[in-house]
Order: C-alpha cells, then sequence, then structure tokens
C-alpha cells in the first residue's frame, strides 16, 4: 500500500540470503602508506642542491671513492681519482652563501683569534679564495697602473699601459695560493701532521683579502705611506695564516717552530714583492 508517499512491503519472503549494506553516511576507506617525499626533507642538506652535503675536508680529500650517484643530482660520479675531473666533485666546495663569505672576510681581518682554522673544518670553500685573487688580479692591475699614470703626467713624460701587470698579477696570485698551500701540504705530511688541502687553499686565499684595501691605499703618492702599508698588510695575513696553523702543527713535535716561522716570513716576502714590483714607480 502507498501512504504519505512511502511503500511498505508486509509478509514478503525472500530466499538465500542477503548481504547486509552499512549506511552509506559511514564508509570506511582505507589509505595505503604512501611513499611521497615528506617537504621539506628531514635529513641535512647543503645550499646548492638536496642531494649536496658539506664536505668534511680531511687528509684524503680527493682520493676517496664516490659510489655511484648521488640521490636526485641527475649527475654521474667517477670513483677514485676520476671524480676529480667532474664537476660534482667541487660543487660542495662552493656550497657557500653571502652570510658565510662575509664571515670569513672579518674573520681574515683579526688574525689574533686564530679560529678560522676551527670555524672552517667542516665546510672549506674554494669561493672566496677564487673572487679574492681574482680581484686582487684586478686591483693591483688597475691601481699600478693608475700610479704610474700620474707619476709621468706630474712630470710631463710620455706614458704607456704596461699589459704585463695583468700578466704577472695573476700569475703571482693564482699561484701563490695554488702552488704554497700545495708544498705546505706534502711538508706537514711528512711530519705526520697532515691537514686538509682544500682547507690549505681556503685558509690561504682568505690570508690575501687584507691586500685588497692595502694596494687601495697605495695610491698615496708617498713612498714610506706605501712602504707601512705593504708592511702592515703583510704582517695581518702573516700572522693570521701562522695563528691558524700553530695549533694544527703543534702536533709535528719540535720542528712546529720552524714551520710556522717559515710560513710567516713567505706571506711577509709576498708583502714586500707588491711593493716593490707594483709601487715601485721610476720616470
Amino acid at each position: 500500500m502507498m501512504s504519505g508517499g512511502y511503500t511498505s512491503i508486509d509478509n514478503q519472503k525472500v530466499s538465500g540470503s542477503v548481504p547486509a549494506v552499512s549506511d552509506p553516511s559511514h564508509v570506511a576507506v582505507k589509505i595505503t602508506d604512501s611513499n611521497l617525499q615528506t617537504f621539506p626533507p628531514s635529513g641535512a642538506q647543503g645550499k646548492i642542491s638536496g642531494g649536496t652535503q658539506p664536505p668534511h675536508d680531511a687528509d684524503d680529500t680527493f682520493s676517496k671513492p664516490a659510489g655511484g650517484s648521488q640521490p636526485g643530482s641527475g649527475e654521474p660520479q667517477g670513483s677514485g681519482w676520476f671524480r676529480t675531473f667532474t664537476i660534482a666533485a667541487y660543487k660542495p666546495y662552493f656550497d657557500v652563501d653571502t652570510s658565510d663569505i662575509i664571515d670569513r672576510l672579518k674573520e681574515s681581518l683579526f688574525p689574533f683569534r686564530g679560529t678560522f682554522t676551527e670555524k672552517t673544518a667542516t665546510n672549506p670553500d674554494l669561493y672566496g679564495p677564487f673572487w679574492i685573487c681574482t680581484t686582487l688580479i684586478f686591483v693591483a692591475a688597475s691601481i699600478g697602473t693608475f700610479v704610474t699614470y700620474i707619476a709621468h703626467k706630474l712630470k710631463k713624460k710620455e706614458w704607456d699601459y704596461d699589459i704585463n701587470l695583468v700578466t704577472w698579477s695573476a700569475g703571482v696570485f693564482y699561484g701563490y695560493v695554488t702552488v704554497v698551500p700545495l708544498i705546505l701540504y706534502v711538508i706537514l705530511k711528512y711530519f705526520s701532521a697532515p691537514s686538509g688541502l682544500v682547507q690549505l687553499f681556503c685558509l690561504y686565499g682568505y690570508s690575501l683579502f687584507v691586500f685588497i684595501p692595502a694596494l687601495c691605499l697605495s695610491v698615496v703618492p708617498l713612498e714610506i705611506f706605501r712602504w707601512v702599508i705593504a708592511g702592515v698588510a703583510g704582517f695581518m695575513s702573516a700572522t693570521f695564516v701562522a695563528l691558524n696553523l700553530k695549533a694544527h702543527i703543534n702536533s709535528a713535535g719540535e720542528r712546529w717552530f720552524l714551520i710556522v716561522t717559515g710560513i710567516f716570513l713567505l706571506q711577509l716576502a709576498l708583502a714586500v714583492v707588491l711593493k716593490l714590483y707594483l709601487f715601485t714607480v721610476t720616470v
């Protein structure tokens, strides 16, 4: 019978069994675990890419084999010494930001702290040393040329541009920051006080930063003032390198004093060479 829009069925017999249907308003949905990666990732990651970790510089920096490719990098990795010739091998050493560079530059201007090596032990970089040397080449060549030009004009003599200033500056700064750390690395290894090669590159690169303002101040046409500036810059740079390596070189035994003294004098010699070649003007 029909009543009020509803239908009732009485005395209906149904053969067999009919499975019960649950209330459609309460449907249980089971979702399987997803393999999607969470964001942000829980693991510590470098600043360049998620697959790059800050390097831990050690005695065998460039001789550690790399197994396969790093996850998510999309770049094949070599193994052993072949990895040295891949770009990915050097990525971690450029994994720094502006605040890192500024902090390290400030540290180089306060040489008596001697904490630079400790602060950069887990993340030495090559970015700062490269640009410091490149800036020094430009500044040395341009300031040296400017000083020579002014000296000639004051005496009303003809002046010719010397392109050798650029090539000489490039050879001195790039060569110094590459060859000296390599030699020191071998010496420390011989005396059983090995240091990370990249960390030595980093230390020596930042030690040259003080010469940038020194070269700019050398435009003052007073010979005694230029000698003072070269001496102060050389002393600060030499102290910065020597004190940061002193604690590490102590493990070399009694010879540590000779090594530190040699490092100090070599930095002073660089300052003297820069003064004699770039700012000794003869007209």
